[in-house]
Protein backbone atom coordinates (compact mmCIF):
# COMPACT_ATOMS: atom_id res chain seq x y z
CA UNK A 1 0.00 0.00 0.00
CA UNK A 2 0.84 3.34 -0.69
CA UNK A 3 0.20 6.69 0.70
CA UNK A 4 1.63 10.15 0.23
CA UNK A 5 2.80 12.43 3.06
CA UNK A 6 2.77 16.05 2.55
CA UNK A 7 5.38 16.83 4.91
CA UNK A 8 7.87 13.53 5.42
CA UNK A 9 6.85 13.37 9.06
CA UNK A 10 7.38 9.30 9.55
CA UNK A 11 9.61 7.53 8.78
CA UNK A 12 10.29 5.12 5.42
CA UNK A 13 11.68 4.99 2.48
CA UNK A 14 11.69 8.02 0.65
CA UNK A 15 11.78 7.99 -3.30
CA UNK A 16 12.90 11.09 -4.29
CA UNK A 17 11.36 13.13 -7.12
CA UNK A 18 11.51 12.22 -10.51
CA UNK A 19 13.93 14.11 -12.52
CA UNK A 20 12.02 16.82 -14.59
CA UNK A 21 11.19 16.04 -18.39
CA UNK A 22 13.49 18.49 -20.77
CA UNK A 23 10.30 18.35 -22.89
CA UNK A 24 7.76 19.40 -20.50
CA UNK A 25 7.11 23.01 -21.88
CA UNK A 26 6.55 21.24 -25.41
CA UNK A 27 4.19 18.94 -23.31
CA UNK A 28 2.46 21.63 -21.46
CA UNK A 29 1.58 22.98 -24.86
CA UNK A 30 0.27 19.57 -26.32
CA UNK A 31 -1.87 19.19 -23.41
CA UNK A 32 -3.01 22.84 -23.20
CA UNK A 33 -4.19 22.29 -26.97
CA UNK A 34 -6.34 18.85 -26.10
CA UNK A 35 -7.85 20.74 -23.19
CA UNK A 36 -8.78 23.91 -25.05
CA UNK A 37 -10.86 21.67 -27.41
CA UNK A 38 -12.46 20.07 -24.70
CA UNK A 39 -13.18 23.31 -22.79
CA UNK A 40 -14.20 24.65 -26.39
CA UNK A 41 -16.85 22.55 -26.34
CA UNK A 42 -18.70 23.52 -23.77
CA UNK A 43 -19.96 26.34 -25.67
CA UNK A 44 -18.52 26.45 -29.32
CA UNK A 45 -21.70 25.06 -29.86
CA UNK A 46 -24.65 26.82 -28.53
CA UNK A 47 -23.55 30.20 -30.43
CA UNK A 48 -24.52 27.73 -34.15
CA UNK A 49 -27.03 26.03 -32.40
CA UNK A 50 -29.89 28.44 -34.13
CA UNK A 51 -28.38 27.74 -37.38
CA UNK A 52 -28.09 23.79 -36.57
CA UNK A 53 -31.86 24.12 -36.10
CA UNK A 54 -33.05 25.40 -39.05
CA UNK A 55 -30.79 23.38 -41.13
CA UNK A 56 -31.92 19.88 -39.37
CA UNK A 57 -35.19 21.08 -38.89
CA UNK A 58 -35.32 19.82 -35.12
CA UNK A 59 -37.83 21.60 -32.36
CA UNK A 60 -37.19 23.92 -29.37
CA UNK A 61 -37.73 21.08 -27.23
CA UNK A 62 -35.02 19.23 -28.58
CA UNK A 63 -32.75 21.89 -28.71
CA UNK A 64 -31.20 21.26 -25.21
CA UNK A 65 -30.06 18.19 -25.87
CA UNK A 66 -27.80 19.11 -28.15
CA UNK A 67 -25.64 20.34 -25.20
CA UNK A 68 -27.36 18.25 -22.80
CA UNK A 69 -26.06 14.71 -24.57
CA UNK A 70 -22.35 15.97 -23.83
CA UNK A 71 -22.81 16.97 -20.49
CA UNK A 72 -24.44 13.81 -19.67
CA UNK A 73 -21.86 11.55 -20.97
CA UNK A 74 -19.26 13.91 -19.97
CA UNK A 75 -19.59 14.07 -16.16
CA UNK A 76 -21.12 10.98 -15.39
CA UNK A 77 -17.98 9.09 -16.68
CA UNK A 78 -14.95 11.35 -15.86
CA UNK A 79 -13.92 9.01 -12.94
CA UNK A 80 -13.87 5.94 -15.21
CA UNK A 81 -12.00 7.86 -17.41
CA UNK A 82 -9.66 9.30 -14.75
CA UNK A 83 -9.06 5.50 -13.46
CA UNK A 84 -8.39 3.76 -16.54
CA UNK A 85 -5.51 6.56 -17.43
CA UNK A 86 -4.33 5.70 -13.71
CA UNK A 87 -4.90 1.77 -14.49
CA UNK A 88 -3.77 1.75 -18.28
CA UNK A 89 -1.56 4.74 -18.87
CA UNK A 90 -2.02 8.19 -19.86
CA UNK A 91 -0.07 8.58 -23.34
CA UNK A 92 -2.79 5.62 -24.64
CA UNK A 93 -5.62 7.40 -22.47
CA UNK A 94 -4.71 11.13 -24.04
CA UNK A 95 -4.27 9.62 -27.45
CA UNK A 96 -7.36 7.31 -27.76
CA UNK A 97 -9.08 10.91 -26.11
CA UNK A 98 -7.85 12.95 -28.90
CA UNK A 99 -8.54 10.47 -31.63
CA UNK A 100 -12.26 9.43 -30.21
CA UNK A 101 -12.96 13.08 -30.00
CA UNK A 102 -12.29 14.30 -33.13
CA UNK A 103 -14.30 10.84 -34.85
CA UNK A 104 -17.29 12.25 -32.51
CA UNK A 105 -16.64 15.83 -34.06
CA UNK A 106 -16.25 14.78 -37.54
CA UNK A 107 -20.34 12.96 -37.17
CA UNK A 108 -21.39 15.55 -35.86
CA UNK A 109 -20.39 17.96 -38.42
CA UNK A 110 -21.48 15.68 -41.04
CA UNK A 111 -24.83 15.23 -39.04
CA UNK A 112 -28.00 14.52 -41.66
CA UNK A 113 -30.65 14.67 -38.96
CA UNK A 114 -31.64 15.48 -34.81
CA UNK A 115 -30.39 11.77 -33.82
CA UNK A 116 -26.94 11.88 -35.40
CA UNK A 117 -25.93 14.99 -34.51
CA UNK A 118 -27.22 13.94 -30.36
CA UNK A 119 -25.25 11.06 -30.63
CA UNK A 120 -22.34 12.26 -32.21
CA UNK A 121 -22.51 15.04 -28.82
CA UNK A 122 -23.01 11.92 -26.40
CA UNK A 123 -19.62 10.62 -27.80
CA UNK A 124 -18.14 13.56 -27.61
CA UNK A 125 -18.36 13.82 -23.81
CA UNK A 126 -17.49 10.19 -23.44
CA UNK A 127 -14.15 10.88 -25.43
CA UNK A 128 -14.11 13.72 -23.28
CA UNK A 129 -14.14 12.09 -20.07
CA UNK A 130 -11.47 10.13 -21.09
CA UNK A 131 -9.04 13.01 -22.47
CA UNK A 132 -9.61 15.56 -19.92
CA UNK A 133 -8.56 13.46 -16.44
CA UNK A 134 -5.22 12.03 -19.07
CA UNK A 135 -4.36 15.68 -19.92
CA UNK A 136 -4.62 16.64 -16.15
CA UNK A 137 -2.99 14.40 -14.74
CA UNK A 138 0.05 14.72 -17.27
CA UNK A 139 0.52 17.61 -16.09
CA UNK A 140 0.69 16.60 -12.88
CA UNK A 141 3.35 14.54 -13.10
CA UNK A 142 5.14 16.19 -16.02
CA UNK A 143 6.19 19.17 -14.04
CA UNK A 144 7.96 18.29 -10.50
CA UNK A 145 9.36 21.92 -9.91
CA UNK A 146 7.54 24.20 -7.47
CA UNK A 147 7.67 27.33 -9.75
CA UNK A 148 7.46 25.40 -13.20
CA UNK A 149 4.59 23.20 -11.76
CA UNK A 150 2.91 26.73 -10.98
CA UNK A 151 3.59 28.38 -14.18
CA UNK A 152 1.84 25.79 -16.26
CA UNK A 153 -1.23 25.49 -14.09
CA UNK A 154 -1.53 28.73 -14.80
CA UNK A 155 -1.85 28.41 -18.25
CA UNK A 156 -3.85 25.15 -17.73
CA UNK A 157 -5.97 26.75 -15.68
CA UNK A 158 -6.55 29.91 -17.49
CA UNK A 159 -7.80 27.73 -20.19
CA UNK A 160 -9.99 25.95 -18.27
CA UNK A 161 -11.25 29.42 -16.92
CA UNK A 162 -11.49 31.41 -19.97
CA UNK A 163 -12.21 28.70 -22.63
CA UNK A 164 -15.79 29.51 -22.29
CA UNK A 165 -15.08 32.94 -23.64
CA UNK A 166 -13.32 31.97 -26.54
CA UNK A 167 -15.53 28.95 -27.42
CA UNK A 168 -18.29 31.29 -27.64
CA UNK A 169 -15.81 33.52 -30.30
CA UNK A 170 -14.44 31.24 -32.31
CA UNK A 171 -18.36 30.02 -32.49
CA UNK A 172 -19.44 33.20 -33.90
CA UNK A 173 -16.73 33.57 -36.06
CA UNK A 174 -17.34 30.04 -37.73
CA UNK A 175 -21.00 30.35 -38.37
CA UNK A 176 -20.60 33.73 -39.41
CA UNK A 177 -17.78 33.23 -41.92
CA UNK A 178 -18.40 29.27 -42.72
CA UNK A 179 -21.19 27.38 -41.20
CA UNK A 180 -22.65 26.12 -37.76
CA UNK A 181 -20.82 22.33 -38.89
CA UNK A 182 -17.44 24.03 -38.69
CA UNK A 183 -18.04 24.50 -34.69
CA UNK A 184 -17.43 21.00 -35.21
CA UNK A 185 -15.10 20.31 -37.50
CA UNK A 186 -12.42 22.89 -36.06
CA UNK A 187 -11.72 19.65 -33.14
CA UNK A 188 -10.47 17.46 -36.48
CA UNK A 189 -7.62 20.39 -36.97
CA UNK A 190 -7.22 20.89 -33.04
CA UNK A 191 -7.22 17.48 -32.31
CA UNK A 192 -4.28 16.42 -35.74
CA UNK A 193 -1.90 18.80 -33.73
CA UNK A 194 -2.79 17.60 -29.99
CA UNK A 195 -2.21 13.86 -31.55
CA UNK A 196 1.06 14.52 -33.21
CA UNK A 197 2.65 16.28 -30.44
CA UNK A 198 1.47 13.40 -27.36
CA UNK A 199 2.45 10.62 -29.91
CA UNK A 200 6.02 12.22 -30.04
CA UNK A 201 6.65 13.87 -26.72
CA UNK A 202 4.74 11.84 -23.90
CA UNK A 203 6.03 8.93 -22.14
CA UNK A 204 3.32 6.03 -20.71
CA UNK A 205 3.16 6.03 -16.79
CA UNK A 206 1.05 3.19 -15.17
CA UNK A 207 1.17 3.68 -11.30
CA UNK A 208 -1.39 1.94 -10.69
CA UNK A 209 -0.55 -1.29 -13.13
CA UNK A 210 -1.06 -3.25 -9.98
CA UNK A 211 -4.74 -2.26 -9.43
CA UNK A 212 -8.15 -3.37 -10.67
CA UNK A 213 -10.72 -1.59 -11.84
CA UNK A 214 -13.75 -0.53 -9.06
CA UNK A 215 -16.78 -2.00 -11.31
CA UNK A 216 -19.29 -1.79 -8.34
CA UNK A 217 -18.02 1.74 -7.64
CA UNK A 218 -18.17 2.64 -11.32
CA UNK A 219 -21.84 1.81 -11.70
CA UNK A 220 -22.94 3.63 -8.47
CA UNK A 221 -20.82 7.23 -9.43
CA UNK A 222 -21.50 7.12 -13.08
CA UNK A 223 -25.46 6.80 -12.58
CA UNK A 224 -25.26 9.27 -9.29
CA UNK A 225 -23.61 11.76 -11.45
CA UNK A 226 -25.83 11.11 -14.35
CA UNK A 227 -28.80 11.21 -12.34
CA UNK A 228 -27.49 14.91 -10.58
CA UNK A 229 -26.95 16.25 -14.15
CA UNK A 230 -29.78 15.10 -15.71
CA UNK A 231 -32.11 16.27 -13.07
CA UNK A 232 -30.72 19.86 -12.93
CA UNK A 233 -31.22 19.96 -16.83
CA UNK A 234 -34.72 18.55 -16.27
CA UNK A 235 -35.33 21.47 -13.74
CA UNK A 236 -34.65 24.02 -16.37
CA UNK A 237 -36.58 22.73 -18.60
CA UNK A 238 -39.60 21.94 -16.67
CA UNK A 239 -39.60 23.05 -13.22
CA UNK A 240 -38.11 21.82 -9.39
CA UNK A 241 -41.27 20.41 -8.63
CA UNK A 242 -41.33 17.96 -11.87
CA UNK A 243 -40.83 13.78 -11.16
CA UNK A 244 -37.88 13.86 -13.88
CA UNK A 245 -36.13 16.88 -11.73
CA UNK A 246 -36.74 15.85 -8.27
CA UNK A 247 -36.44 12.14 -8.57
CA UNK A 248 -33.26 11.97 -10.31
CA UNK A 249 -31.89 14.56 -7.92
CA UNK A 250 -32.49 12.04 -5.12
CA UNK A 251 -31.49 8.65 -6.90
CA UNK A 252 -28.01 10.83 -7.83
CA UNK A 253 -27.75 11.82 -4.19
CA UNK A 254 -28.45 8.54 -3.02
CA UNK A 255 -25.71 6.78 -5.55
CA UNK A 256 -23.13 8.77 -4.38
CA UNK A 257 -23.89 8.10 -1.04
CA UNK A 258 -24.13 4.63 -1.40
CA UNK A 259 -20.67 5.38 -4.26
CA UNK A 260 -18.62 7.08 -1.05
CA UNK A 261 -19.71 4.23 1.40
CA UNK A 262 -17.76 1.60 -1.16
CA UNK A 263 -15.29 3.60 -1.37
CA UNK A 264 -14.10 2.66 2.45
CA UNK A 265 -15.05 -1.06 1.78
CA UNK A 266 -13.34 -1.79 -1.54
CA UNK A 267 -10.21 -3.53 -2.62
CA UNK A 268 -9.32 -1.10 -5.02
CA UNK A 269 -11.28 1.70 -5.27
CA UNK A 270 -12.18 4.43 -7.73
CA UNK A 271 -11.90 7.30 -5.88
CA UNK A 272 -9.40 6.42 -2.64
CA UNK A 273 -11.02 8.80 -0.04
CA UNK A 274 -7.28 9.77 0.62
CA UNK A 275 -7.68 11.97 -2.42
CA UNK A 276 -10.64 13.98 -0.50
CA UNK A 277 -10.07 14.14 2.87
CA UNK A 278 -6.92 16.31 2.75
CA UNK A 279 -8.43 19.69 3.64
CA UNK A 280 -6.85 21.98 1.46
CA UNK A 281 -7.66 19.95 -1.64
CA UNK A 282 -11.25 19.44 -0.27
CA UNK A 283 -11.79 23.24 -0.10
CA UNK A 284 -9.87 23.72 -3.86
CA UNK A 285 -12.74 21.21 -5.09
CA UNK A 286 -15.51 23.27 -3.52
CA UNK A 287 -13.99 26.55 -5.26
CA UNK A 288 -14.11 24.68 -8.57
CA UNK A 289 -17.31 23.45 -8.21
CA UNK A 290 -18.60 27.37 -7.01
CA UNK A 291 -16.38 28.17 -9.98
CA UNK A 292 -18.43 26.69 -12.53
CA UNK A 293 -21.73 27.40 -10.93
CA UNK A 294 -20.97 31.12 -10.90
CA UNK A 295 -19.22 31.46 -14.41
CA UNK A 296 -22.55 30.46 -16.33
CA UNK A 297 -24.01 33.77 -14.96
CA UNK A 298 -21.34 35.99 -17.11
CA UNK A 299 -21.50 33.35 -20.00
CA UNK A 300 -25.02 32.49 -20.57
CA UNK A 301 -26.87 35.68 -19.45
CA UNK A 302 -24.41 38.36 -20.95
CA UNK A 303 -24.45 36.29 -23.90
CA UNK A 304 -28.56 37.03 -24.21
CA UNK A 305 -27.78 40.76 -23.26
CA UNK A 306 -25.01 41.76 -26.17
CA UNK A 307 -27.42 39.81 -28.57
CA UNK A 308 -30.52 40.53 -27.81
CA UNK A 309 -30.48 44.18 -26.27
CA UNK A 310 -27.75 45.51 -27.67
CA UNK A 311 -27.86 43.99 -31.04
CA UNK A 312 -24.62 42.68 -30.81
CA UNK A 313 -23.73 39.64 -33.79
CA UNK A 314 -22.19 36.22 -33.10
CA UNK A 315 -18.69 36.88 -33.87
CA UNK A 316 -18.44 40.89 -31.85
CA UNK A 317 -20.51 39.11 -28.56
CA UNK A 318 -17.33 36.73 -28.86
CA UNK A 319 -15.29 39.57 -29.06
CA UNK A 320 -16.39 41.47 -26.28
CA UNK A 321 -15.53 38.50 -24.13
CA UNK A 322 -12.12 38.61 -24.98
CA UNK A 323 -10.80 41.48 -22.20
CA UNK A 324 -12.41 39.41 -19.61
CA UNK A 325 -9.71 36.46 -21.38
CA UNK A 326 -7.45 38.46 -21.22
CA UNK A 327 -7.69 39.69 -17.43
CA UNK A 328 -7.95 36.20 -16.14
CA UNK A 329 -4.98 35.12 -18.17
CA UNK A 330 -2.98 37.14 -16.35
CA UNK A 331 -4.34 37.06 -13.10
CA UNK A 332 -3.43 33.20 -13.87
CA UNK A 333 -0.01 33.24 -14.25
CA UNK A 334 0.23 36.54 -11.14
CA UNK A 335 -1.99 34.17 -8.57
CA UNK A 336 -0.24 31.03 -9.36
CA UNK A 337 3.53 32.02 -9.55
CA UNK A 338 3.63 34.93 -7.05
CA UNK A 339 0.83 35.13 -4.69
CA UNK A 340 0.32 31.57 -4.09
CA UNK A 341 3.53 30.67 -2.92
CA UNK A 342 3.98 33.52 -0.96
CA UNK A 343 0.89 34.56 0.79
CA UNK A 344 -0.70 31.00 0.79
CA UNK A 345 -4.34 29.73 -0.27
CA UNK A 346 -5.99 31.16 2.58
CA UNK A 347 -5.49 34.64 1.32
CA UNK A 348 -5.74 34.66 -2.30
CA UNK A 349 -8.34 32.45 -3.46
CA UNK A 350 -11.29 34.27 -1.29
CA UNK A 351 -9.17 37.43 -2.28
CA UNK A 352 -10.12 36.03 -6.14
CA UNK A 353 -13.55 35.44 -5.08
CA UNK A 354 -13.93 38.50 -3.41
CA UNK A 355 -13.13 40.64 -7.18
CA UNK A 356 -15.22 38.17 -8.82
CA UNK A 357 -18.55 39.11 -6.28
CA UNK A 358 -17.81 43.22 -6.47
CA UNK A 359 -17.69 42.56 -10.23
CA UNK A 360 -20.76 40.28 -10.75
CA UNK A 361 -22.54 42.60 -8.37
CA UNK A 362 -21.17 45.53 -10.44
CA UNK A 363 -22.65 44.45 -13.92
CA UNK A 364 -26.19 44.00 -12.21
CA UNK A 365 -26.36 48.05 -13.27
CA UNK A 366 -27.15 47.02 -17.08
CA UNK A 367 -30.38 48.65 -18.53
CA UNK A 368 -31.88 49.07 -21.73
CA UNK A 369 -29.63 52.11 -22.75
CA UNK A 370 -26.14 51.03 -21.37
CA UNK A 371 -23.48 50.93 -23.19
CA UNK A 372 -20.49 48.29 -23.46
CA UNK A 373 -17.98 50.34 -22.49
CA UNK A 374 -19.21 51.66 -19.21
CA UNK A 375 -21.82 48.70 -18.19
CA UNK A 376 -19.88 45.43 -19.09
CA UNK A 377 -16.19 46.24 -20.03
CA UNK A 378 -14.45 47.42 -16.81
CA UNK A 379 -17.01 44.71 -15.27
CA UNK A 380 -15.91 41.73 -17.08
CA UNK A 381 -11.96 42.59 -16.55
CA UNK A 382 -13.11 42.24 -12.81
CA UNK A 383 -14.53 39.31 -12.80
CA UNK A 384 -11.23 38.19 -15.36
CA UNK A 385 -9.25 38.79 -12.63
CA UNK A 386 -11.21 37.62 -9.80
CA UNK A 387 -11.65 33.91 -11.74
CA UNK A 388 -7.99 34.60 -12.52
CA UNK A 389 -6.46 34.42 -8.88
CA UNK A 390 -9.09 31.22 -8.21
CA UNK A 391 -9.45 29.00 -11.15
CA UNK A 392 -5.76 27.77 -12.02
CA UNK A 393 -4.34 28.26 -7.89
CA UNK A 394 -7.42 26.03 -6.76
CA UNK A 395 -6.92 23.50 -10.08
CA UNK A 396 -3.30 23.47 -8.91
CA UNK A 397 -3.93 22.80 -5.15
CA UNK A 398 -6.63 20.06 -5.78
CA UNK A 399 -4.34 17.97 -7.63
CA UNK A 400 -0.57 19.12 -5.60
CA UNK A 401 0.62 16.39 -3.66
CA UNK A 402 -1.54 12.97 -4.58
CA UNK A 403 0.52 10.01 -5.12
CA UNK A 404 1.43 9.51 -8.69
CA UNK A 405 -1.44 5.95 -8.63
CA UNK A 406 -4.20 8.27 -7.83
CA UNK A 407 -3.50 11.15 -10.06
CA UNK A 408 -6.12 11.11 -13.03
CA UNK A 409 -8.83 10.13 -10.76
CA UNK A 410 -7.44 13.27 -8.39
CA UNK A 411 -7.38 15.15 -12.39
CA UNK A 412 -11.00 13.73 -13.12
CA UNK A 413 -12.92 14.95 -9.49
CA UNK A 414 -11.52 18.61 -10.59
CA UNK A 415 -13.29 17.96 -14.12
CA UNK A 416 -16.08 16.54 -12.23
CA UNK A 417 -16.52 19.51 -10.20
CA UNK A 418 -16.40 21.87 -12.62
CA UNK A 419 -18.86 19.71 -15.27
CA UNK A 420 -21.57 19.26 -11.83
CA UNK A 421 -21.08 23.37 -11.06
CA UNK A 422 -21.78 24.29 -14.35
CA UNK A 423 -24.90 21.98 -14.56
CA UNK A 424 -26.04 23.32 -10.97
CA UNK A 425 -25.42 26.62 -12.55
CA UNK A 426 -27.11 26.63 -15.31
CA UNK A 427 -30.66 25.31 -14.07
CA UNK A 428 -30.28 27.41 -11.14
CA UNK A 429 -29.57 30.67 -12.51
CA UNK A 430 -31.99 29.99 -15.51
CA UNK A 431 -35.11 28.94 -13.01
CA UNK A 432 -34.33 32.38 -11.21
CA UNK A 433 -34.08 34.56 -14.15
CA UNK A 434 -37.51 32.89 -15.63
CA UNK A 435 -39.19 33.71 -11.78
CA UNK A 436 -37.72 36.98 -12.29
CA UNK A 437 -39.04 38.11 -15.26
CA UNK A 438 -42.32 36.23 -15.09
CA UNK A 439 -42.66 38.38 -11.66
CA UNK A 440 -42.08 41.72 -13.25
CA UNK A 441 -44.52 41.32 -16.26
CA UNK A 442 -47.51 40.66 -13.54
CA UNK A 443 -50.06 43.37 -13.82
CA UNK A 444 -48.43 44.99 -17.30
CA UNK A 445 -49.24 44.71 -20.75
CA UNK A 446 -46.90 41.52 -21.71
CA UNK A 447 -47.85 42.51 -25.75
CA UNK A 448 -45.77 45.90 -24.88
CA UNK A 449 -42.03 45.02 -26.38
CA UNK A 450 -40.65 47.96 -23.99
CA UNK A 451 -42.37 46.16 -21.04
CA UNK A 452 -40.87 42.58 -22.49
CA UNK A 453 -37.72 44.20 -23.16
CA UNK A 454 -37.11 45.38 -19.45
CA UNK A 455 -38.14 41.74 -18.05
CA UNK A 456 -35.02 40.35 -19.82
CA UNK A 457 -33.22 43.14 -17.92
CA UNK A 458 -34.54 42.19 -14.73
CA UNK A 459 -34.04 38.36 -15.52
CA UNK A 460 -30.23 39.04 -16.42
CA UNK A 461 -29.83 41.20 -13.67
CA UNK A 462 -31.26 38.77 -11.17
CA UNK A 463 -29.13 35.96 -12.28
CA UNK A 464 -26.54 38.30 -12.10
CA UNK A 465 -27.24 39.16 -7.93
CA UNK A 466 -27.23 35.50 -7.95
CA UNK A 467 -24.08 34.58 -9.07
CA UNK A 468 -22.50 37.14 -6.86
CA UNK A 469 -24.12 35.62 -3.98
CA UNK A 470 -22.63 32.22 -5.15
CA UNK A 471 -19.07 34.02 -5.16
CA UNK A 472 -19.37 35.18 -2.18
CA UNK A 473 -20.25 31.86 -1.00
CA UNK A 474 -17.21 30.99 -1.94
CA UNK A 475 -14.93 33.35 -0.38
CA UNK A 476 -16.47 32.21 2.81
CA UNK A 477 -15.76 28.76 2.19
CA UNK A 478 -12.33 28.97 0.80
CA UNK A 479 -11.59 31.29 3.93
CA UNK A 480 -12.64 28.84 6.42
CA UNK A 481 -11.49 25.12 4.95
CA UNK A 482 -8.21 26.34 3.39
CA UNK A 483 -5.15 26.31 6.09
CA UNK A 484 -3.52 29.38 7.04
CA UNK A 485 0.05 30.01 5.54
CA UNK A 486 1.76 29.20 2.34
CA UNK A 487 1.37 26.03 0.73
CA UNK A 488 4.46 23.57 0.95
CA UNK A 489 6.11 23.18 -2.37
CA UNK A 490 5.50 19.89 -4.23
CA UNK A 491 8.58 18.65 -4.60
CA UNK A 492 8.62 18.57 -0.77
CA UNK A 493 6.05 15.87 -0.76
CA UNK A 494 7.45 12.63 -0.45
CA UNK A 495 6.08 8.99 -1.12
CA UNK A 496 6.07 6.53 1.66
CA UNK A 497 6.20 2.89 0.62
CA UNK A 498 4.19 0.97 4.10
Amino acid sequence: MSQMVKDGARAGAVEAPPAASPKRWWILAVIATAQLMVVLDATIVNIALPSAQADLGFSDANRQWIVTAYALAFASLLLLGGRIADLFGRKPAFLVGVVGFAAASALGGAATGFGMLVTARALQGVFGALLAPAALSLLNTTFTDARERARAFSVYGAIAGAGGAVGLLLGGVLTDGLDWRWTLYVNVAIAVVAFAGGWILLGNHRDAANSKLDVPGTLLVAGGLFSVVYGFSNAETHHWGSPLTWSFLTAGGLLLVAFAWWQTRAPHPLLPLRVLLDRDRAASFLAVLITGAGMFGVFLFLTYYLQLNLGFSPTKTGVAFLPMVGALMVAAQLGTTVLLPRIGPKAVIPLGFAVATAGMAWLTGIGLGSHYATAVLPQLILIGVGLGLVMPPAMQLATGGVAAEDAGVASASVNAMQQVGGSIGTALLNTLAASAATDYLAGKNPTDKLVRAQATIESYTTAFWWSAGLFAAGALVAFLLYRPGRQPAPENATVIHM
